[in-house]
């Protein structure tokens, strides 16, 4: 079961007994143009209260289970898989914040998944810095609920790659649109790995892991920045393809100016794929 939930303050719209339910509006999104994968960071379900610089939104997550195994069940269950809250501003005409909080499996994990600011400078070329979503294949930014049938994230995005994934650092993105396409990019340099990767109850390489270094957003594992980048390109008429890569050096290698081990990296390359067939069917690939 999925649930949609736009979130606001109505509390304290409630105790002023003047409020006007009507300057409640959903923020619009942008349908004039094709939209990119990447477009899906401010592409959110938002409510905004009359001319308030400041919407507020989220969804929520929950599901039933009930296993059978050889013939013996620990019967019904329920999850509460996630809830998440998005508090979006237009500070300026040319800057905007957003910022994503998600609680997972009721409140086990609590992450900052996003929050940034962006500055644009021209269509070709906007600033962003702050907790950014690493661009690594077509669902770590694309991965709202409400955008997909099913619970499950692939297992593409959560077992290969480690989606979501965001890190604290900078970077720069641009668009530009013709009549017939509309091609993209996105590089940014941010903390990174960390040798979770290789040393994890999984005993195997995992980058999934990497998310679990509760110090990934107060500093450096190693000194090194983990670089990723993605450029996409999208025919009308025809889909989305998004090529990218994310690398860096996960172990640590010097102490105090010793060095004691080389450097060793991982790198990851991703081409993604979506298209709309005229029958209303939708098809998503990822390659990694």
């Amino acid at each position: 079961m999925k649930y949609f939930l736009a979130i606001l303050s109505l509390l304290s719209l409630n105790l002023n007994s003047q409020s006007d339910s009507s300057k409640i509006t959903r923020t619009p999104t942008d349908t004039s143009k094709m939209l990119l994968n990447m477009d899906a960071v401010y592409n959110r379900p938002f409510l905004q209260y009359g001319k308030i610089p400041v919407a507020l939104g989220g969804y929520m997550e929950a599901n039933t289970n009930y296993e059978v195994t050889d013939g013996v069940t620990d019967g019904l269950s329920f999850q509460m898989r996630r809830m998440t809250l998005f508090v979006s501003s237009s500070i300026h005409r040319k800057i905007k914040f957003l910022s994503e909080i998600e609680f997972e499996d009721g409140t086990k994990e609590i992450n900052i998944e996003f929050a940034a600011l962006d500055f644009q400078f021209h269509h070709l070329l906007n600033f962003r810095g702050g907790v950014v979503m690493n661009p690594i294949g077509g669902f770590n930014q694309n991965h709202d609920g409400p955008r997909w049938e099913f619970i499950d994230r692939p297992i593409s995005a959560t077992q290969l790659l480690p989606a979501t994934f965001s890190n604290v650092g900078f970077g720069f993105y641009g668009k530009t649109y013709k009549p017939s396409y509309v091609w993209a990019y996105e590089v940014y340099v941010t903390n990174g790995w960390n040798d979770r990767i290789i040393g994890n109850q999984q005993n195997k390489t995992y980058l999934p892991a990497a998310k679990l270094d509760p110090d990934r957003f107060e500093e450096s594992f190693n000194g090194i920045p983990l670089t990723s980048a993605k450029t996409s390109l999208r025919f009308k008429g025809f889909g989305e393809i998004g090529v990218s890569y994310m690398g860096g050096v996960y172990n640590k290698f010097e102490d105090d100016g010793l060095v004691f081990d080389k450097k060793r990296r991982a790198d990851v390359f991703a081409i993604d794929f979506n298209t709309s067939l005229p029958s209303k069917t939708n098809i998503t690939a990822e390659f990694a």
